[in-house]
């Protein structure tokens, strides 16, 4: 895969990195001066472990922030994964925002300003927590520390932010900012949905042929969406890597919880999504309940079966999984569903040619004179019945919106409407319009003086 620029205004852009040990307030900075809630924060040390990246101006000038991981001195098992990212993002920055917290200098602390040593020229410090000039008179013993500025700021509080903000870009230079002319194409935004384990960060590391996401078999590695971009036939993707989604009953720490919300809000974000499933393990109600909010949001969706390479190699297989899965799904037959691993990239083009399949899909839009004349032959196909209660007739459609696909009919007495000729229609629309393979959702309505019904099926 090719890599592409997500930022699609601007290019080579400044790296700023925000950098310290667990719970010194980094997540809560990246916030503040993205002016948004973008990554997850708790008390609870090690929320974050993958490095959140975002394009974002401070004082008019574009740059690209990084929150990274807390760097530690126990660094066994996933803590060492979160280390080992930490000091490659690091080496590529441009400028390093070292946090410390006002009135504690703990051995980790004391062990990554010696690591930064060798970054000193590219080091800005700044003491979080100072609201209120908190513990300020302590901070200033960090001279000793052979540090030239020291900044007093409280990230949750906003204080001397602009202090911050103005230092920041005094320390960086925007000549090599270039800014790009042509306009580009919106990329496809494709989130990786799924329970923990079913290979979603595998599978954003293998697109975007990098390790920004942490990669490990312990479930709740993933905690924020790691966005990442590449390039497929001439088509720019962005991925939005998610934590699992896990059923209520199991999220037991305030940090699963924002994980999970944050990965469903990622639907919102994306145009199509892929429901990462375990082939060996098949379907789970959770899969269905994650299927079932992106068919409510109007969004595409792929049903990838991640580690197939594990399945037996037995005529039939994948069409047996697939009915299977028909079944068990009902009225969501539309869904591609397709075979995947992760691990060595096997599938993954066809999975991407159904996302730009999809995606053409749900920005398709129907003129409303082709639109009404296929609804005539519909109609006189199979007329709406005749009863002295079910009788209604269908004045005219229009398509209302497209990602997602919204159609509006208006006819005579809509409480005469029954869902199977909803679905009669919404068939034909799928069948003869070019909509084959993502929800459709139809508004039924009334004239002016009649009682108005919304059938909210998609």
């Amino acid at each position: 895969m090719e890599q592409f620029d997500i930022n699609k205004k601007y290019a080579d852009l400044p790296i700023v990195v925000l950098a310290g040990r667990p719970n010194v307030g980094k997540s809560t900075l990246f916030n503040r001066l993205l002016r948004t809630r973008r990554a997850i924060t708790d008390p609870t040390p090690g929320v974050t472990r993958d490095a959140v990246t975002k394009d974002t101006f401070i004082l008019d000038k574009p740059v690209r922030l990084v929150d990274t991981g807390g760097f530690k001195l126990d660094k066994e098992g996933l803590d060492s994964l979160v280390v080992e990212r930490t000091i490659k993002t690091l080496k590529t920055a441009d400028l390093i925002v070292l946090l410390l917290e006002a009135g504690i200098i703990t051995p980790e602390d004391e062990e990554f300003i010696g690591f930064l040593r060798q970054f000193y020229a590219k080091l800005l410090v700044a003491i979080n927590k100072t609201e209120g000039g908190r513990h300020e008179s302590e901070a200033f013993n960090l001279f000793s520390y052979g540090f030239d500025k020291i900044l007093m700021i409280s990230a949750e509080h906003g204080d001397h932010i602009g202090e911050l903000e103005e230092s920041i870009i005094e320390r960086l230079d925007f000549s090599r900012v270039t800014e790009n002319i042509e306009p580009e194409r919106q990329p496809i935004r494709i989130a990786l949905l799924g329970k923990p384990n079913t290979g979603k960060s595998t599978l954003s590391n293998w697109l975007t042929a990098s390790q920004a996401s942490i990669v490990s078999p312990l479930p709740g590695t993933t905690r924020d969406v790691v966005e990442g971009a590449f390039s497929f036939k001439n088509h720019n993707f962005v991925i939005l890597d998610t934590a699992g989604i896990r059923r209520k009953s199991k999220v037991t720490e305030n940090i699963e919880y924002y994980s999970v919300n944050r990965a469903i809000k990622a639907i919102d974000e994306a145009d199509v999504v892929f429901l990462l499933i375990d082939a060996q393990e098949g379907l789970a109600d959770q899969d269905k309940k994650i299927a079932g909010l992106v068919h409510d949001k109007g969004r595409g969706i792929i049903f990838v079966l991640n580690k197939w390479d594990a399945m037996p190699d037995v005529k039939n297989t994948f069409e047996a999984t697939r009915d299977r899965i028909r079944f068990l799904f009902g009225q969501m037959e539309y869904v591609p569903i397709l075979p995947l691993c992760a691990l060595d990239g096997t599938g993954i083009d066809k999975i991407l040619h159904a996302a730009i399949r999809l995606n053409t899909q749900l920005h398709r839009r129907m003129d409303t004179s082709v639109l009404n004349q296929a609804l005539a032959g519909w109609v006189r196909e199979n007329p709406p019945p005749q009863g002295p209660r079910t009788r209604f007739k269908i004045r005219y459609a229009v398509q209302v919106s497209n990602n997602p696909v919204r159609f509006v009919f208006f006819v005579s007495r809509p409480h005469a409407v029954r869902e199977a000729y909803i679905a009669y229609i919404r068939n034909k629309i799928r069948e003869e319009l070019g909509f084959s393979e993502i929800p459709v959702e139809i508004e039924i309505r009334g004239g002016a003086k009649e009682s108005k019904s919304k059938e909210s099926t998609n």
